[in-house]
């Protein structure tokens, strides 16, 4: 019972998710968290751009939670904006952000957005990225581009839940540009790593030990 709640859950999320960003794009939109309470249904907006998700004097909140309230038959929706620590980590909306510069600026700069983004996330310190541009660029026929640079992890766990994937489309005058980022971020805690301590160091991590295990003792 509790799986199907839950699975109902992150569907209504996913749902909910896809129909803000068709109606508000551009926003830096990252994800959205869907919270029930006394009141009704909070909806949390995480996004690089508040303002355009607010709106001139919260005329996009107001239309978008009519809509909202009509699609999904939420009783009450209210609507927040989330802060995103970093965007510059945050794989979707640097997809979306690749995407508007090659709308506009076109595909004769597309490598220079590539390096550019490839700088900006690694400056943010993350481990690894990489970025797939495909479509007809820069000529008439179909290929893929890859950006990379750092540590990426392609296979295992981590591969599936340490590392955030997003896609994205450019509309273009010579056809649909496809995007592809997956972004290693700082945090996680690769299983491979091993750190080698001075005869200093464990000696204060012996005495760190001992001493939090005095602490729960008394």
């Amino acid at each position: 019972m509790m799986e199907r709640k839950l699975v109902s859950q992150k569907k209504k999320e996913y749902e909910i998710e896809e129909f803000i960003a068709k109606n508000l794009p551009k926003v830096g939109q990252s994800k959205i968290k869907l919270q029930r309470t006394p009141l009704g249904e909070k909806i949390i907006i995480y996004a690089s751009r508040p303002g355009l998700v607010v709106g001139t004097k919260g005329q996009n909140i107001t239309k978008l939670t009519a809509m909202l309230k009509e699609k999904f038959s939420l009783e009450n929706p209210q609507i927040e904006i989330g802060e995103v620590e970093n965007a510059s980590l945050d794989a979707r909306i640097v997809a979306e952000k690749i995407a508007s510069l090659l709308e506009r600026f076109g595909t004769s700069k597309f490598k220079a957005i590539g390096h550019k983004i490839i700088e900006e996330v690694m400056g943010a310190g993350a481990l690894g990225v990489e970025i797939v541009i495909s479509g007809k660029i820069p000529g008439a026929r179909a290929k893929s581009w890859r950006f990379y640079q750092g540590y990426l992890k392609k296979c295992g766990d981590l591969a599936g839940i340490g590392v955030d994937k997003a896609y994205a489309t450019a509309n273009l005058k010579s056809g649909a540009i496809g995007i592809k980022i997956s972004i290693m971020p700082p945090t996680i805690k690769l299983p491979d790593k091993v750190n080698i301590l001075t005869k200093e160091e464990k000696v204060e991590e012996v005495k760190e030990e001992e001493k939090e295990k005095e602490e729960k003792e008394n």
